[in-house]
């Protein structure tokens, strides 16, 4: 590596500036040893970047000492921090986040100056410019494309942060959460449950049954989802989609991942990250941190960071949610494509090249892959076992059938993929959806565009207590409704833009979940009735429609353990399905406890519709 500490330049060398053809030579006569220049445009070469960029992310340079060098080597004053004071913001300073070049800089009481990042292969036009305009150099300061995106984080923060919550309600009010419900939403809901109770009150002998029979038949059907994904998983033979290797140079790719009270996880993030496949030098990760989280910003500020890891600091705004942190940071991704991991996640290191294969091999529509969430400590507890089965279920399970069959796909918070530029068109993440990951792969969906599974994973750790299970789960159960809400305001509309086919698979997915676990205690308590009606009757004095409510209240009961275990087992590996071991037998126990969840979830959204209850995590203890 050239220690350029100790080269000292003058004016009187510009001629080698002068004389440079290529931006090896500029590189050169900068004082690099042509050895490395030469291995540096090999890997430049394979990767479609620019020598100077894979000096500055392969470790040859320090950022800092590359550019305070090119300064010294103009004469030219070098900032390695702006005050960002010194900024005007407006909209189009946003451009410098993704591509740092140059900034105004302005003085009460001076000249205003131009704040720059120079780039090697325009060096040599660079110096012939200064030769021809000496004055130029009285308004021009160098620096570093860190502290020049630092400046212009922080002077356009509020206006970023503002837009990032405003947004999409601002622009497509239909999609957002803001407004909970409608009021043609709660003059129906309202008018049906008050009807309901009057006619239990008014004549209990007919209506009461009915309620029964309207109840287990919904119940029924909210099931018949995950029957069928059950069958396609015992009947369907797999065949893994495949795709041809890329060759010649990867597109950016961006990587960004929130989190807030996470310093303890930060070592094990940022080692996570770095096992990613993809060149250094086309990897954009943004590591998305809360302002006042200054715990978490001081363990990362601990860890020496590549250069191609940046903190983007969040200031405080309501709503103080995850999806919110990812739009303020939406608009500097650099990236043609995008993933969303969370803090705790290991994502497996083929994982981004695998969603590139899938999308070059896809045509535009596909706007988004998912990853399946493993859970890695399966046997910790019985609270971790059942969720594992559970993640097993849906992302083994589910959500690849739906994919198979083009339907609309209710993404996992995390190890999403997108195309960014049809993340923006469709407006990013809700600020206002607890939910985010479910509510933006149906809106994708609602506007033309396709989803499917990728086959690399992603581990994580599950909640092993029961606690922090039920405040992650009434956060999710709120969102599933906030979801649910937005897109049953208009539900012809969301018919026609759905089509009907997936329409009844939405409502059969979200609403059907969210119906078993309101209605479960109801299912259990009209199966005891008919145990004790059994018991106390005989058989032959049943009427039979009593007895066909009895069989479907029983289908109903043991079809929700069955579709559970069968999907969630049948989708695990051996070793996965020896650890989940006799703890099968508490599912009726996680039945309950999901109920309680979607119970108090539901009055979690009448009283706090936007509150981000955050699940605490420690670093993983498995390998």
């Amino acid at each position: 590596m050239a220690d350029l500490r100790n080269v000292v330049l003058t004016h009187g060398q510009w001629p080698a500036i002068f004389r440079a053809r290529t931006e090896a030579d500029v590189l050169v006569a900068l004082g690099f040893a042509t050895s490395t220049i030469a291995r540096m445009a090999e890997t430049a070469r394979r990767h479609g970047t620019t020598i100077e960029t894979e000096l500055l992310h392969g470790g040859e340079v320090q950022e800092e000492s590359y550019y305070r060098r090119i300064a010294d080597y103009f004469g030219l004053p070098f900032l390695d921090a702006i005050d960002p004071a010194h900024l005007v913001d407006m909209d189009s300073i946003d451009t410098q986040l993704v591509c740092p070049l140059q900034v105004r800089l302005t003085y009460p009481n001076r000249m205003p100056q131009i704040a720059m990042v120079p780039r090697a292969e325009k060096l040599s036009e660079f110096a012939q410019l200064l030769a021809r305009l000496p004055d130029l150099t009285r308004s021009l300061v160098m620096t570093t494309p860190s502290a020049l995106r630092r400046a212009v984080w922080e002077a356009g923060s509020a206006r970023r942060v503002r837009r990032a919550a405003t947004a999409l309600f601002d622009l497509q009010p239909d999609h957002s959460a803001r407004i909970v419900a409608t009021g043609r939403q709660g003059l129906v809901f309202g008018t049906t449950i008050t009807a309901a109770l009057f006619g239990c009150m008014m004549r209990p002998d007919i209506l009461l049954p009915l309620v029964h029979a309207v109840v287990s038949c919904a119940y029924l059907a909210s099931l018949s989802l995950r029957f069928v994904a059950l069958f396609d998983q015992k009947f369907r033979k797999r065949s893994p989609k495949s795709a041809e290797a890329p060759s010649g140079p990867l597109p950016v790719y961006t990587v960004m991942v929130a989190i807030y009270r996470e310093a303890g996880m930060v070592s094990q993030l940022v080692s996570s990250l770095e096992r990613l496949e993809w060149p250094r030098s086309r990897l954009d990760i943004k590591l998305v941190c809360e302002e006042d989280d200054t715990e978490t910003l001081a363990a990362l500020a601990a860890l020496d960071l590549p250069a191609h890891i940046e903190i983007v600091h969040v200031p405080p705004y309501h709503p103080r949610t995850k999806p919110k942190a990812l739009a303020y940071a939406l608009p500097a991704a650099r990236g043609e494509f995008l993933a969303i991991f969370d803090a705790e996640d290991r994502p497996h290191p083929h994982q981004l090249m695998e969603a590139y294969e899938r999308f070059r091999a896809s045509g535009p529509e596909l706007a988004c892959l998912q990853a399946p969430l493993i859970i890695a400590n399966v046997d910790e507890s019985y609270v971790s076992t059942l969720f594992a089965v559970e993640y097993a279920a849906l992302f083994r399970g589910l959500l690849p059938m739906l994919a198979r069959y083009r339907m609309p796909l209710p993404l996992g918070g995390t190890s999403n993929h997108f195309r960014t530029a049809v993340l923006r068109k469709v407006g990013g993440w809700d600020p206002f959806n607890v939910t985010e990951d479910a509510d933006l792969g149906l809106r994708l969906y609602r506007l033309g565009y396709r989803s499917e599974t990728l086959r690399c994973q992603t581990l994580e750790d599950a909640p092993v207590s029961l606690p922090v299970w039920t405040g992650q789960r009434i956060r999710w159960f709120k969102g599933w409704l906030q979801t649910w809400l937005v897109l049953t305001r208009n539900p012809i509309l969301t018919a026609r833009e759905m089509g009907m086919k997936a329409s009844i698979v939405f409502h059969l997915m979200i609403g059907g979940m969210l119906l078993s676990a309101l209605l479960h205690p109801l299912i259990l308590l009209f199966m005891t009735n008919a145990g004790l009606t059994l018991i106390s009757t005989p058989l032959s004095q049943i009427p039979g429609t009593v007895l066909g409510l009895m069989l479907l209240d029983a289908t109903n009961l043991f079809g929700s353990y069955a579709t559970f275990l069968g999907l969630g087992v049948g989708s695990m590996i051996g070793l996965e399905k020896l650890k989940v071991g006799h703890r099968w037998l508490a599912v009726p126990l996680h039945w309950m406890m999901t109920s309680y969840a979607a119970w108090r979830a539901l009055n979690e959204l009448r009283t706090n519709p936007f509150f981000w209850k955050k699940t605490p995590h420690r670093p993983s203890r498995k390998t």
